[in-house]
């Protein structure tokens, strides 16, 4: 019997011992189910230690692996430095400005892409005159600078209202929630064109600077109820999450908890919907002043000259096509820079 203990131990023992290759191999610092990528859990896997990620780092490999977002980040950043710089090396070159009409009467007509008064080829217009002989290139890159400045600027006036409104909402909740939510309702089942009329109505403006300020707050009043909802969701999701509970005991303010630890944590969906936010803004204000409510002479926007081009559409195409073109180049890059973001912060993406 004793033999056949100890027999019985041995057996035991070898079945539960581990070979010296496992049991010497580093410790695993990521389980498998928690790894970012491929080559993460094959590391898990085998043993090896991996290096710590983060978010955002993350995040960036995944939006420069893809490439329509690579090419919108690119078509963005070229277009935008044109604009800006681009009026002040044709005014230098050729003495044309977005404003600028001849004296001579035989050039305020409107001339082809790459033709002169001559009907030769010239490289003064590469992308022709307009009616007044003005130039239609340095026109669309003026348009441009107030078309970006337009979408920014209302971007960030829609950041500014609809972060703070649905922040305050989803935290505080209750009665108030309920009251914020059904005022977003109520401006949600306005059309946003009648809104902008009463706005612009209201606030008169004398200059064009204050116009061009009017249409920014305009645009933004009207641009924030998706923000607001979206903030929302987010807070009230994170608002009984441990480090909200442990600012609460420590006495931490309401306002800080909100804009300091709450508002910092819904980042991610803010910038993806930001990023989205900035072309539907720019086509709201082509199709204002395709309307003519708004950017007015003598500044010109995108829409402003499509709206001019679209006149003259049948005799001289050339007018419509290059703003329009331009500005449909700008609004698809920005959306593969959105989709690229939103994609690439969504958690789901993480696993794959």
């Amino acid at each position: 019997m004793n033999d056949e203990k100890s027999s019985n131990r041995e057996q035991d023992e070898q079945r539960v011992s581990v070979p010296e290759t496992v049991a010497e191999a580093p410790l695993i610092q990521t389980p498998p189910e928690f790894a970012f990528a491929d080559e993460e859990a094959r590391g898990v896997i085998s043993g090896e230690i991996i290096a710590g990620t983060s978010l955002w780092r993350d995040a960036r490999r995944r939006l420069f692996k893809n490439k329509l977002a690579v090419f919108g980040i690119f078509v963005v950043i070229i277009v935008a430095l044109a604009s800006l710089v681009g009026p002040t090396l044709i005014k230098s070159s050729t003495g044309y400005s977005y404003d600028f009409i001849p004296r001579d009467a035989s050039l305020t007509k409107s001339f082809a892409p790459f033709h002169g008064p001559d009907a030769r080829f010239s490289w003064t217009h590469p992308m022709g005159t307009d009616n007044a002989g003005r130039d239609i290139m340095a026109r669309v890159l003026s348009g441009g600078q107030i078309s970006l400045m337009v979408a920014l600027i209302s971007t960030l006036v829609s950041l500014l209202i609809g972060v703070s409104y649905g922040a305050v909402a989803g935290y505080i909740g209750g009665r108030l929630d309920d009251l914020m939510m059904r005022v977003v309702d109520v401006l949600y089942s306005l059309p946003y064109v009648i809104i902008i009329i009463v706005l612009l109505a209201l606030i008169p403006a004398k200059t064009p600077t204050g116009q061009l300020a009017e249409l920014f707050f305009a645009l933004g009043a009207v641009s924030w109820l998706t923000m607001a909802r979206i903030v929302r969701g987010q807070i009230m999701s994170l608002k009984n999450q441990d480090f909200v509970l442990a600012a609460r005991a420590t006495g931490v303010s309401t306002p800080k908890i909100i804009f300091r630890h709450l508002v910092p944590n819904a980042l991610g969906p803010v910038i993806v919907y930001a990023t989205l936010t900035v072309p539907t803004v720019m086509l709201s204000e082509a199709f204002l002043s395709f309307l003519g409510l708004g950017v007015r002479p003598p500044r010109v926007s995108w829409g402003s000259l499509a709206a001019e081009g679209a006149q003259n559409l049948a005799v001289y195409p050339w007018q419509m096509i290059f703003p329009a073109a331009t500005m449909a180049l700008m609004l698809f890059s920005l959306n593969f820079v959105g989709d690229g973001l939103r994609d690439a912060l969504d958690p789901q993406m993480r696993k794959q």
